[in-house]
């Protein structure tokens, strides 16, 4: 009897000391248990985006009656680089315009083959934008996010990075 009333008092002391935890949760009008509403306000959290930049640089004109402004950095975000270009940036306007990664810290007026490497081409003459570094470029061996027209060899601005 003893050892009865023993382990329904612990019964009755442990379930005093659950009770205020395990109280409900309500949700959107729904009632919900403590692991469901663990859950839910778990999944309601942004995740943050793990954003570091790594290097970065203002635009410098290479002989052009046009400027080039803004500026250039690399960021890592989730595993993949990426250049970005700020709101400010603005370049000169050409055919077959393309950004690349130059060797050294300034672009001259024309590239010599070898001595950078393609990223992508320009999305717009102006205003922010993203792309996506090639998993194969080695960033160590860059100096310059260079601004160029393919068609003429023609650097339009870099950004020493």
């Amino acid at each position: 009897m003893r050892n009865a009333l023993f382990a329904g008092l612990s019964a009755l002391m442990l379930t005093g000391a659950l009770v205020p935890f395990a109280e409900v949760v309500r949700a959107k009008d729904t009632i919900v248990g403590p692991v469901e509403a663990v859950t839910q306000v778990k999944a309601a959290q942004p995740q943050a985006a793990s954003k570091a930049v790594t290097r970065s640089g203002r635009f410098v004109t290479v002989e052009q009656d046009h400027a080039t402004t803004g500026s250039a950095r690399i960021i890592e975000e989730n595993g993949q680089r990426y250049i970005e270009f700020d709101g400010a940036f603005d370049t000169a306007r050409g055919p077959a315009v393309q950004v690349v990664l130059y060797n050294q810290d300034s672009a001259p007026v024309n590239l010599a083959e070898g001595d950078y490497a393609y990223v992508g081409d320009l999305q717009s003459f102006s205003g922010a934008q993203r792309y996506a570094i090639p998993a194969d470029i080695d960033l160590d061996e860059y100096e310059s996010v260079v601004i160029w027209c393919e068609q003429f060899n023609v650097t339009f601005g870099y950004a020493d990075i």
